[in-house]
């Protein structure tokens, strides 16, 4: 803990603690002695301005994540599960899974097998017993707050399609109750395995993903009819009213027309509990314009970003330099169109995290999900060769783990800034140093700044008429923890 006098003579002085990742090599490092540097920030926190709640930060459950942990050993499997969930790790409080396979799954599969079936008699989430169900509850005994889970579904099984496969295609409306059933089975099933589900996205994606793999297409006006007169009142009915739904699901920036649809009236008001949002657009913009509108047009609504990752590429192993150079690229580096073109150059992994989720914080998203947890060195297995970067990077043949810089960044925020903490106002002189404030449920203000430029920066952070005297270096994310006066 450091401790600086503060301006006033009578007053305590301030106690703080510091950790830092950085290019230089920090990963999550606490640090104690701090330099003077020409560049002077100054930031004032303002407690008493509030913003929006914070629901969570964390990662989710894939089945490629759960098959990797299963051919670890236990030793290595624990570890990772303790980073991701224990007190000493990143305390991750908000995840995500699917419902029915996915891209990031061995094999495509549905819990509901039986053509026809429109009673759902034969619902089963026996495909989930081996791998994903057990990782989840893995984390759960190691988790001593508990996290929520959002589940989302990538497609309905084929039969319930128009086009009777399993990527594109819409829902035919004589399933659409029984896909609402789906949803209430879903919870049963996994209640019975001791898993309580905190909510759900209604799907994954529903423009499609450029019909590459599991996907179900709606129209704003489709999905927004479909939980208003279904998917809402079922659960209702089914005493399950009390389980968040989320709309959309995908990139920030067709967000309008969306919440324009779901939050038209009262009525399609009702079941929506919020908006999700996903940040493939582009690697840089992080969209402030479209979250204003979306929170603007329901104030009282959850905002969630519940998906993100380096998709389209292949981790570097062991190289922890390469995730804070501008060398990655997005699936829209080779297949944008040239007017988007100049949304997705090439960018360094650790910025995309820490600008984004900072990004969101000062524009009312209340919550953050990571894609997979643990994918190997290939970025997969997945059964469509969709290769994409996970924090925690494994090679299951030589039992080797690899926590990557993309975890710390994620810790930065899951690990101090926890659910219930309020967004605090801060006025920023620089406006190259991103930064984001919240106050915690026990007091202590959590304060992360981001410095990606090679320009190392003095700080002075001003709180309740006292002063921090600290630095940031170039290249470096901070949290800054103030313990409750």
């Amino acid at each position: 803990m450091v401790v600086l006098s503060s301006c006033h003579k009578k007053d305590n002085p301030i106690e703080f603690e510091v950790y830092e990742t950085s290019a230089s090599g920090n990963n999550l490092k606490k640090i104690n002695n701090f330099q003077n540097f020409d560049t002077l920030v100054s930031l004032k926190l303002l407690p008493e301005q509030t913003f929006q709640t914070i629901t969570g930060f964390g990662g989710s459950f894939t089945e490629s994540s759960a098959y990797l942990l299963n051919q670890l050993s236990k030793k290595n499997r624990d570890t990772i599960l303790k980073a991701y969930f224990a007190n000493d790790g990143a305390r991750y409080s908000l995840t995500r899974t699917h419902m029915n396979s996915c891209d990031f799954s061995l094999t495509n599969y549905s819990y509901t097998p039986v053509e026809g079936d429109k009673t759902l008699e034969h619902f089963t989430i026996e495909e989930d017993m081996d791998d994903l169900i057990p990782m989840i509850k893995d984390a759960m005994a190691i988790s001593e707050d508990g996290f929520k889970i959002i589940a989302s579904p990538w497609s309905a099984a084929p039969w319930m399609k128009d086009n009777k496969h399993w990527v594109g295609g819409k829902l035919l409306p004589e399933y659409y109750d029984t896909w609402a059933l789906f949803f209430s089975k879903y919870i049963d099933a996994y209640k019975a395995e001791g898993i309580d589900v905190w909510g759900f996205t209604v799907e994954n994606e529903p423009h499609g993903n450029g019909n590459n793999w599991e996907s179900m297409h709606y129209t704003p006006k489709e999905m927004t009819d479909f939980v208003q007169k279904h998917l809402g009142p079922k659960l209702e009915a089914d005493g399950k009213g009390d389980k968040i739904i989320l709309g959309y699901d995908q990139n920030r920036a067709g967000l309008k027309d969306w919440v324009d649809e779901m939050f038209r009236d009262e009525a399609s008001s009702k079941y929506f509990d919020g908006t999700a949002i996903h940040w493939y657009e582009s690697t840089y913009d992080y969209f402030p314009e479209a979250l204003q509108y979306a929170h603007n047009k329901a104030p009282n609504k959850y905002l969630i970003e519940t998906e993100g990752c380096v998709d389209s590429q292949v981790p570097v192993w062991k190289d922890d330099a390469w995730y804070w150079k501008k060398e990655a690229t997005d699936w829209g580096w080779d297949w944008a169109s040239e007017e988007d073109k100049h949304l997705h150059p090439k960018y360094a992994p650790v910025n995309r995290y820490a600008r984004d989720i900072i990004g969101c914080l000062n524009n009312w998203v209340d919550g953050w999900i990571d894609w997979n947890m643990v994918l190997d060195r290939q970025g997969g297995p997945n059964w469509f060769e969709n290769w994409c970067v996970a924090p925690v990077i494994v090679d299951p043949d030589a039992d080797e783990v690899y926590f990557t810089p993309l975890y710390y960044t994620m810790a930065h925020f899951s690990k101090y800034m926890r659910p219930g903490a309020q967004v605090i106002g801060v006025e920023n002189s620089d406006p190259s140093l991103m930064v984001s404030a919240v106050k915690n449920p026990d007091g202590s203000i959590a304060v992360v700044a981001f410095n990606e430029g090679e320009v190392p920066k003095s700080l002075s952070i001003a709180i309740h008429n006292k002063t921090i005297k600290m630095s940031i270096p170039e290249k470096a994310l901070q949290t800054i923890i103030i313990p409750k006066p």
